[in-house]
């Protein structure tokens, strides 16, 4: 059979969560081995993000594809219960409709009663199932943390953080990774915040891949042993730079050179094996981070 597969993150306006795509893959990934022919359909929004063909299954705009082709119309996940529900119906009326992983509010309202079968997670007088999202159906993803600046105004004319910051946004948003945005700034009034140092280094060492123009960004990258692109927000090299340079790490980029063609080829190789051992030995290495700092600081203070 050809089936297309819709659900909340098709339609326009419809709210899309991980649970919801997870269960489409779920889905998809069943009726492919089965032999079927599968579409999956995205509202504009999640089309951005699901762009590829796989083996036995396509992916389109839900506005663009003609019921005439296909022989079923699944819904997947979610409440069954709206206008988009309904409409559903109407658009697919000459074809067999199912709905699959989904919670019944009301076992009376047309949006249920208008599927020829429901298979639900959830609905009264039924025992309860475990969502379609918890079926492993998805490659390992890359978690990417992001420290950014916007500030440093004691660089003067020299400062390009603004375009800086907006040249990495756009890049990272065409990146298949998961990405974190993250702060070394401390505020213990606030629970969205770090509230200590040892809070940002938990997180950082449980990353992947770091992105920052913080100077701090790629400090705590490689003392966690995580690979770092580190990006410099100053026109001609500032702290960044200097701090890139003081550990001999090269996955650095001046303000002058950002842009999407240029961050692709460091943050590839920070993501190498090649990449991750260099970061690995820069964490080893941090043990004596500061040694000829703190061994003048004691001259100092005694005069030495």
């Amino acid at each position: 059979m050809r089936v297309l597969i819709a659900g909340w993150s098709s339609v326009l306006h419809g709210e899309a969560t991980a649970g919801d795509v997870l269960a489409v893959e779920a889905v998809t990934a069943h009726l492919t081995a089965g032999g079927h022919d599968v579409v999956r359909t995205w509202s504009p929004a999640m089309a951005l993000a699901h762009r590829t063909r796989g083996p036995g299954w396509a992916d389109a705009g839900y506005d663009d594809v003609d019921p005439a082709g296909f022989d079923a119309a699944l819904w997947v996940c979610g409440p069954l219960t709206g206008e988009p529900v309904r409409e559903f119906h109407e658009r697919f009326a000459g074809l067999r409709r199912v709905a699959v992983g989904v919670s019944v509010l009301d076992a009376a309202d047309p949006a249920v009663t208008g599927f020829h079968a429901v298979v639900p997670r959830d609905a009264a007088g039924a025992d309860p199932q475990p969502d379609l999202a918890a079926r492993p159906a998805v490659g390992a993803v890359d978690v990417v943390g992001v420290f950014l600046t916007h500030g440093q105004g004691e660089y003067g004319a020299r400062r390009r953080h603004e375009a800086v910051s907006a040249a990495v946004g756009d890049w990272l948003g065409g990146l298949d990774v998961a990405r974190l945005d993250l702060e070394t700034r401390l505020d213990p009034r606030d629970w969205r915040m770090p509230a200590r140092a040892g809070h940002v280094l938990a997180v950082v060492s449980r990353l992947d891949v770091v992105v920052t123009s913080r100077l701090h960004g790629l400090v705590l990258a490689l003392r966690c042993g995580v690979p770092a692109l580190a990006v410099d927000p100053v026109h001609g090299g500032g702290k960044v730079s200097a701090q890139a340079a003081a550990w001999g790490w090269p996955a650095l980029l001046a303000a002058e050179d950002v842009d999407a063609g240029r961050l692709g080829e460091p943050f590839a190789w920070c993501r190498s094996p090649q990449g991750r051992e260099a970061a690995a030995a820069a964490g080893r290495a941090a043990a004596s981070a500061g040694d000829a700092q703190l061994a003048a600081l004691t001259g100092a203070l005694t005069g030495r």
